[in-house]
């Protein structure tokens, strides 16, 4: 008997990623920070994403200084191993400062002052981005030490097996805008910033005005109607949730816990 391809394939491995969910607060009770990514890129193009991407090897046992809750800690509510956790951490930074320009770090000297602009470090910035400095050698350089008390564990999500392009675990954090800062589009990956209400954006998604892949809806609903305070005081359980991704006919459907609603929100739409 013939085997069915679409059964039988083996799943691509996963690369481990960090994405940060910004948010500042709003008469609503908050707002956070969105991109929409270049609708010509290989991967997810045209879609609605928090800042973010895969660990790089060099934030793998980063000499750096640290402020905050130690990797020990970040392992514990993740459920992974120090040296992991200490590479998200430093990813879930590196990524924020690259695609949004804004930055969780403070003098090495003064556990009190964080960084309240964020534009000087531009041609870093740049440097980070195009992967010609590592974001261990960028905080050194500066006098700077990673402010991992700025950020906070929200969820985790992987790549469903049937996804053939590339598949990522991917821990989501939360964090508040530093005092002074502010967050830009200054990147190459996407082609539309800006801020907006959790539930604004799940509008947006149900009009037909964006779109949105399950983890970023999901997160984004689990935001909805709350304050920055409340968001950075929730020590939500995280466990690993990974949909099952269905295709057929030219579409594709997706389970996971919430995923008849969000299957009723998109119903018919293709990114």
């Amino acid at each position: 008997m013939t085997e069915n391809p679409e059964q039988s394939h083996v799943p691509l491995p996963t690369r481990p990623a960090a994405t940060v969910m910004l948010l500042r607060e709003a008469p609503d009770g908050s707002e956070v920070f969105l991109m929409r990514r270049h609708r010509a890129m290989e991967f997810v193009g045209g879609v609605i994403v928090f800042p973010g991407g895969g660990v790089d090897d060099r934030d793998r046992n980063a000499d750096i200084n640290w402020h905050g809750p130690p990797p020990s800690w970040w392992a514990k509510r993740f459920g992974v191993d120090e040296d992991l956790a200490l590479a998200l951490v430093c990813a879930a930074a590196r990524e924020t400062f690259e695609e949004s320009g804004v930055l969780f770090a403070g003098a090495a000297d003064d556990p009190d002052m964080i960084v309240d602009d964020a534009s000087v470090y531009r041609d870093a910035r740049h440097a980070l981005a195009d992967n010609t400095l590592s974001f261990g050698e960028f905080l050194r350089r500066e006098g700077l030490m990673l402010r991992a008390d700025l950020l906070r564990p929200w969820a985790n999500w992987i790549t469903p097996e049937e996804e053939r392009t590339r598949r990522y675990d991917t821990f989501f954090f939360v964090a508040a805008l530093p005092d002074g800062q502010r967050a830009d589009g200054e990147n190459t990956e996407s082609d539309k910033v800006g801020w907006a209400t959790p539930q604004q954006a799940l509008d947006d998604f149900t009009a037909q005005r964006t779109f949105l892949l399950p983890p970023t809806w999901a997160q984004l609903d689990s935001l909805t109607g709350r304050t920055v305070a409340d968001v950075l005081a929730d020590e939500r359980p995280i466990q690993p949730i990974q949909p099952t991704l269905n295709l057929g006919r030219g579409n594709w459907g997706i389970e996971f816990f919430n995923s008849e609603r969000y299957n009723a929100a998109r119903a018919g739409r293709a990114p």
